[in-house]
C-alpha cells in the first residue's frame, strides 16, 4: 500500500485567555492519499480552518506533527516551510484574496513572481491556466471587473500555477450561488482527474462534500469518518 501524501499524527491545538482554555483539536489523526479528494465538515468554530492551516504550515500545533511524503513539516525552519508551501501546495479561500491592483493574469502568476521566475514566461503560464478555467477572455480584467464565480476561478488557477500535489480549499463556494457552486465543483473534479491533484475541502455544504471521495466530520476536537452515500 503506498504511503499517504499527507499525514497528521496526534495534532493538538488549544487557545487560552485569562479565564479559560478552549481545546480546538484533540489528538487528531488523519491522512490523504495522492489524487484523493476529501471534505471536512463541522459546525462553525469546530476547528476546521485551524486544522487546514496547521496542515498547510500556516499555523503551528501545540503538539503532534504533520508529514508530507513521510517528511516532518514542523522540524523545518519557517523559510523551509514557506518554500514548501510555494512549491507543493495551493490555497483557495472563501474570500478569493485577489490583489485588486493587478489583472487576473498577474494575480494567477503571483506565486511565480514571488519565486523569482521570469515575468514573461510566468504570464504565459497564467494565461494558459485562465483558459483552462474558462476565463481566456478575462486575462486583463481586474478583480472588481469579475463576477464572484469568475474571481473564484482566478483563485483556483492561481492555486494551480506551481502544479501542486495538494490544494487546500477553505469554504471555496461559501459566497457563491448554486449555479456557480456547481461550476466550481465541476472544475475541481476536472482538475483532480487531469492533474491528479489532491483536494482537501473544508465546507458547510453537505451536497458538495458528498461529491468528494471521502467525508470527515470534526467534532469535539476529533475527526471521524462519515458515510458518503
Amino acid at each position: 500500500m503506498p504511503s499517504p501524501l499527507f499525514k497528521c499524527e496526534n495534532i493538538c491545538k488549544q487557545y487560552s485567555d485569562a479565564s479559560n482554555t478552549l481545546q480546538i483539536l484533540n489528538n487528531v489523526n488523519f491522512h490523504i492519499s495522492a489524487g484523493e479528494t476529501v471534505a471536512i465538515l463541522g459546525a462553525s468554530g469546530s476547528g476546521k480552518s485551524t486544522l487546514l492551516h496547521i496542515l498547510g504550515t500556516l499555523d503551528t500545533p501545540d503538539s503532534g506533527d504533520v508529514f508530507y511524503k513521510e517528511q516532518s513539516l514542523f522540524t523545518k525552519s519557517k523559510r523551509q516551510q514557506a518554500l514548501f508551501r510555494n512549491a507543493e501546495l495551493g490555497f483557495v479561500y472563501q474570500f478569493h484574496h485577489l490583489l485588486p491592483e493587478f489583472s487576473a493574469a498577474e494575480n494567477v502568476a503571483m506565486p511565480l513572481f514571488i519565486k523569482g521566475d521570469n515575468r514573461k514566461k510566468s504570464l504565459v503560464r497564467a494565461k494558459e491556466l485562465l483558459a483552462r478555467v474558462g476565463l481566456q477572455d478575462r486575462e486583463q480584467h481586474r478583480p472588481h471587473q469579475l463576477s464572484g464565480g469568475e474571481r473564484q476561478r482566478v483563485a483556483i488557477a492561481r492555486a494551480l500555477i506551481n502544479q501542486p500535489a495538494m490544494i487546500f480549499a477553505d469554504e471555496p463556494t461559501g459566497n457563491l450561488d448554486d449555479k456557480n457552486t456547481a461550476s466550481i465543483y465541476d472544475l475541481i473534479r476536472d482538475i483532480n482527474k487531469e492533474f491528479k491533484t489532491s483536494f482537501l475541502l473544508v465546507t458547510h455544504d453537505l451536497q458538495l462534500a458528498k461529491k468528494m471521495d471521502r467525508i470527515m466530520y470534526l467534532e469535539n476536537g476529533q475527526l471521524r469518518l462519515m458515510e458518503n452515500n
